[in-house]
């Protein structure tokens, strides 16, 4: 940072990692960035990208995570006590993942997990497989919606399409 020479009187004074004052340019390591008030070229506030009201603010895993709770909760809505308690987790991807495409099977678009021993059942969407099926941003969400079904129809012992009317039939 550079003094103004056209400014009278103005002069840097910052405070080291000790608390006392020095005067002119302060090593990097006395002042970190986060604590700096401008950018280093001192055009000001850095700021968001993008406002928050825009539908590009959020990433595509916090979406897919938006995703995966309306199903959960549609499910909720019409199947009520029989899936309370039930846990819905987004993973990356499978576990052994290399395992499964070494051996030349398909990865799960899903798994799930029983209860026991006071753990409560899970049902996993994983994100990476399911994103890459996928192709458009709605069949995306058909697509999780499927899975959350298929895997809590496994859950209850149900065909899926008795647990929801419109289990695959948008893509008909």
């Amino acid at each position: 940072m550079q003094s103004q020479p056209h400014v009278p009187g103005f002069q840097v004074r910052w405070a080291d990692a000790n608390g006392d004052q020095a005067e002119g340019l302060v090593r990097s390591e006395a002042r970190g960035f986060r604590r700096r008030r401008r950018n280093r070229h001192g055009r000001g506030l850095r700021g968001e990208l993008m406002l928050p009201s825009l539908p590009g603010f959020r990433t595509r895993a916090e979406r897919f995570d938006d995703m995966v709770l309306d199903s959960a909760e549609r499910l909720q809505d019409m199947w009520g006590k029989q899936l309370d308690g039930v846990l819905f987790a987004v993973d990356e991807i499978p576990p052994n993942l290399e395992q499964l495409v070494s051996a030349g099977t398909a990865a799960p678009m899903g798994a799930y997990t029983p209860g026991g021993r006071g753990e409560p059942p899970m049902i996993t969407v994983y994100r990476r497989v399911v994103e890459q099926t996928a192709g458009t941003r709605d069949e995306l969400q058909d697509l999780v919606h499927d899975v959350v079904v298929e895997y809590t129809a496994e859950m209850l012992g149900v065909p899926p399409e008795t647990l929801d009317p419109v289990y695959r039939r948008r893509y008909q």
